[in-house]
């Protein structure tokens, strides 16, 4: 088992469940999609790109999917935290319930069409 895949399954109840399923729908939404173990937590990355991250943090109530180019994002931004975060947006879940398979489905989806735009937005210079 690669580390990744143990910090999922150390974590407690309801996490574990719901990293379980995020990384499921994950898997289907972006087949080529591979877990590693960034910055000691799990990340899906496609090819080197970043994908998304899943966090627990430490003495908070939540899940974090984080995803880098959330500058480029449109779709959802309503139901992202940027929380003191420059870079990065995520979608937080406190319970299985909470999680709305059709959002961050739309959010990976998205997330993957722009992955080469990077993370920034870049200025128009005309």
């Amino acid at each position: 088992m690669n580390p990744a895949e143990t910090y999922i399954l150390d974590q407690h109840e309801p996490f574990r469940s719901i990293l379980l399923h995020i990384k499921a729908v994950v898997e289907v939404v972006v087949p080529e999609a591979e877990l590693k173990y960034k910055w000691k937590i799990p990340c899906f990355y496609t090819g080197k790109t970043p994908l998304c991250y899943l966090n627990v943090p430490p003495k908070k109530d939540y899940v974090d999917v984080g995803f880098w180019n959330s500058a480029q994002l449109t779709k959802h931004l309503d139901k992202m935290v940027s929380e003191k975060r420059k870079v990065v947006k995520s979608l937080r879940y406190t319970t299985l319930e909470a999680i709305d398979d059709n959002v961050l489905t739309e959010v990976l989806q998205e997330a993957c069409a722009l992955e080469a735009k990077g993370f920034y937005k870049k200025r128009d210079l005309d």
